[in-house]
């Protein structure tokens, strides 16, 4: 006991604490159950609603206000990797070469400085602001317990001045703890009533600064960050004109036999990932061929006699299911046709009977479609491997996929 005593803590006031519990436990029972009537406030109740919705509101913004910071450090870091990769690529005796590194000095400068005024003016700011509601969510709270002890005092006064035996001494100590519970409640009361609606009301010019805060700050930072964009494309231009003879610009084509018209558009990779096309190898010392020779260079024309050579990979065809200019039968273990593997690397979830279903993973045998006019631009024909080996029946497990969501199988 002496311990607890050394500590602040009595046994009365354990015991006290104790007591209270259970009787504010006992008045909220006998509330629930209608035994007892409730001290209600409509309009502070609405206050609190308010207070809970503020509160919601603001985390959410802090919590966006984080990740967009977030998202502007990734940003920088991905800047700063982009200009380093220039700055390597950038040989020393090509000009513009220092004009190039403080472009990318300013650069980092400015997307430093762009993420602590943000921190600054944004960030902590919006710190400050729900810093006040953890005090003011527990005054709220306590609040409620003293309504509930002032309830008890109330309903324990009455029951002794309605009793049939009186007991006056009980009646005014029972009088005198009402007029205790009722004061303490009223001084939280109210202060609380009073600072709730102001902190409501402020809400407003809280959220004004803060989003003008940000969007000034964005704006000169785009202004800024403009000027140095300008200004390397101003080098890039100089250095092109100085070497200009030696850029070329190689795009792939789509191959002659491809339909030019289709019904069918194939959605884009889940991940954003462009569409499978030729590879492209430049060669500079291959000599030009005839277009029509499959895997021949493709010839130079007057205007384009400085570029080097493009060779075009394409694919063996497929004749009767037989790689044209092999020796042998078609094999077996494959479909008719077969032409080559591919392995999905996305879900494709089929949208009409003619589709395969595909998940990431899936290895998928491409034969030639029976009616080559029916074939859409970016689908192919095939069947999965999984379900050739274990029906063996084309027509019943063959379907059309988008091309962009696979990749060819070496």
């Amino acid at each position: 006991m002496a311990e607890l005593g050394s500590k602040g803590v009595t046994a009365g006031k354990i015991a006290s604490n104790v007591q209270k519990k259970l009787t504010r436990a006992q008045e909220k029972v006998l509330q629930k159950l209608g035994k007892a009537d409730e001290t209600k406030d409509e309009q502070f109740e609405q206050c609190v609603q308010n207070f809970n919705k503020q509160l919601t509101e603001g985390t959410r913004l802090q919590k966006d206000l984080r990740t967009y910071l977030a998202s502007v450090k990734a940003m920088h870091e991905a800047s700063k990797k982009l200009n380093e990769c220039l700055q390597e690529v950038y040989e020393a005796d090509w000009p513009g070469r220092d004009e190039a590194g403080k472009i990318a000095e300013n650069n980092d400068l400015l997307w430093m400085d762009y993420h602590q005024k943000l921190v600054d003016q944004a960030l902590l700011t919006m710190d400050t602001y729900l810093g006040q509601f953890p005090d003011i969510k527990s005054r709220i709270a306590k609040r409620g317990r003293k309504l509930v002890d002032y309830d008890s005092a109330r309903h324990h006064f009455e029951s002794l001045q309605t009793a049939k035996k009186k007991d006056e001494a009980k009646i005014a100590k029972a009088e005198e703890e009402l007029i205790k519970a009722q004061k303490v409640f009223e001084e939280m009361n109210v202060d609380l009533q009073e600072e709730l609606p102001s902190l409501w009301n402020s809400r407003v010019g809280f959220y004004v600064n803060t989003f003008q805060s940000i969007a000034g700050l964005e704006e000169n930072f785009h202004k800024e960050m403009s000027k140095l964009n300008q200004n390397l494309n101003d080098v890039l231009v100089n250095l092109e004109k100085q070497h200009g003879s030696n850029t070329f610009t190689i795009k792939a084509q789509p191959s002659d036999n491809a339909p030019a018209k289709g019904n069918k558009s194939p959605s884009p990779p889940p991940d954003g990932s462009p569409a499978a096309t030729p590879e492209i190898r430049v060669n500079h010392e291959l000599e030009p061929a005839s277009v029509d020779t499959p895997g021949a260079t493709l010839p130079k024309s007057p205007s384009q006699s400085s570029l080097p050579a493009v060779v075009v990979e394409t694919f063996p065809a497929t004749v009767n299911g037989t790689v044209e200019g092999s020796s042998g039968a078609p094999r077996a273990d494959l479909p008719p046709g077969f032409m080559f593997k591919v392995q999905a690397q996305h879900d494709y979830t089929a949208t009409d009977t003619d589709e395969l279903q595909l998940k990431a993973g899936d290895v998928v045998l491409v034969i030639p479609f029976q009616n080559p006019e029916e074939q859409d631009e970016g689908w192919l024909m095939g069947v999965k491997e999984n379900d050739w080996n274990q029906h063996k029946e084309l027509e019943k497990c063959r379907g059309v996929f988008p091309e962009n969501f696979t990749e060819r199988l070496q």
